[in-house]
């Protein structure tokens, strides 16, 4: 039970992990980023099975603003489905987001083709891909909240790492199911059926992910306040009105967190390439030693928090976002060392606030509005500057400064950085 797990962690000096609850609560997005990044990964070859394929050009332009707008329906999913499990419970919402992004993935997998239904087809795909959007706005608070009320307030840093370890892990395992297929079919192949693979794996590990889930205990934090959360009304305008400071530190350092995501995940690959002239496989393999970095150094970030706290490190996280983005873009060149000084060091620095995210989140808002408050205001700002960051990044690039990208990030990062300086300290102390 989450109680036992609690009452463990503070009554005795000993504390086990409840690995096997940590890996169903975190597995939903891990599930949730595989898809996504599937989606990202294959488009090119599967854009003309849903639009015209006499123009590619168009098919990739309609394919990729499916994703786009789909970005979008995020922060109603935060809404939606974190009212959901802050009124029926956590587990009840896990359940519900991961069955909506294995659903859609599976869906993805066996569609119609434009040849074969017509228009039919790219609105199938834009509904398939409107469930996923709206599933991962509510796994991100839904995951979050349930986090942070098992854990024992000593050690939340820690239960909060797991979020983004399975976040790290789904993005390195979809990455390399992208090498294996390309590697081991030819772009005809890839058009016809390998893209469906790809779709079809993401799927059954949501169906894996909601098995684990199913054993999940609800936690005692949304059992004692059930009656507070089912009498509270319009909890969105509540989450403004009693809790406005919340609402703008959640948005401010979400604002850097989001465009360090696009930077080093995103950002940084097609800037190598195309501006620096690096090889895209050493940017690869670059990419892919900063991700397992990532992933390494999630859980002993979290429980670096637990002991120093989780202001300083957001601080040191911010800051140094601040100073070292626009040197890091600079050092990005044709050459393999470089290129992983740059994604371990981005990374890295990442690592500190992802870590604790779902930790710090989930102690700025009471019980009763804390899946709601996250997956509104995380998500929003997600949506407005993570879902417009490729538009940026591709605008400045057509203007001739694409460095200018990176200084729009430092701005966004001494912006977080002020803010945080506002957050009280949080750690070892009971969540509300």
């Amino acid at each position: 039970m989450a109680s036992t797990v609690q009452q463990q962690g503070t009554e005795t000096g000993q504390h086990k992990l409840p690995v096997k609850t940590l890996v169903s609560a975190s597995i939903g997005n891990a599930v949730e980023w595989f898809d996504w990044t599937v989606y990202a990964t294959f488009v090119v070859y599967f854009a003309g099975q849903f639009f015209p394929a006499e123009n590619q050009a168009l098919a990739l332009i309609g394919a990729t603003s499916t994703y786009a707008l789909a970005f979008f329906f995020r922060p109603l999913g935060g809404y939606v489905l974190g009212r959901f499990a802050d009124l029926k419970g956590r587990k009840a919402g896990m359940l519900v987001t991961i069955l909506l992004m294995a659903g859609g993935s599976q869906v993805i997998a066996v569609l119609p083709t434009y040849e074969q239904v017509g228009w039919f087809a790219p609105i199938l795909l834009l509904l398939a891909r409107i469930a996923q959007g709206m599933s991962l706005g509510g796994e991100v608070s839904n995951a979050s909240a349930y986090l942070a009320e098992i854990a024992p307030p000593s050690r939340r840093g820690r239960y909060s790492a797991f979020f983004y370890v399975s976040t790290g892990t789904a993005l390195l395992l979809a990455s390399l199911l992208g090498v294996l297929l390309t590697s081991v079919l030819d772009d005809e192949q890839l058009q016809a059926y390998g893209w469906r693979i790809a779709f079809g794996i993401g799927g059954v590990l949501g169906f894996v992910g909601m098995y684990l889930r199913r054993s999940l205990v609800e936690t005692d934090q949304f059992e004692e306040n059930a009656e507070k959360a089912r009498a509270t009304k319009n909890p969105l305008m509540q989450t403004i009105r009693h809790h406005p400071r919340a609402v703008l530190q959640l948005c401010a350092f979400t604002l850097l967190s989001t465009l360090s995501y696009y930077t080093f995940f995103s950002a940084l690959t097609p800037f190598a390439v195309k501006t620096r002239g690096a090889d895209g496989n050493e940017v690869f393999i670059a990419l892919s030693i900063g991700t397992a970095l990532f992933v390494a150094l999630c859980y002993p970030f979290g429980a670096l928090s637990d002991r120093i706290g989780r202001k300083p490190q957001m601080l040191v996280w911010s800051g140094a976002m601040a100073v070292l983005i626009i040197p890091l873009s600079f050092l990005v060149q044709d050459n393999l060392f470089s290129l992983i000084v740059v994604f371990s060091v981005g990374l890295s620095l990442y690592a500190m606030m992802a870590s604790l995210a779902p930790a710090v989140m989930s102690e700025l808002f009471p019980t009763e509005l804390r899946a709601t408050g996250i997956g509104s205001w995380y998500n929003l700002t997600v949506a407005l500057f993570g879902g417009t960051a490729p538009l940026v990044i591709t605008a400045l690039s057509e203007a001739g400064h694409p460095v200018f990208f990176f200084g729009y990030v430092a701005v966004a990062a001494a912006v977080a950085f002020g803010v945080i300086l506002t957050l009280k300290e949080t750690k070892g102390t009971e969540l509300r």
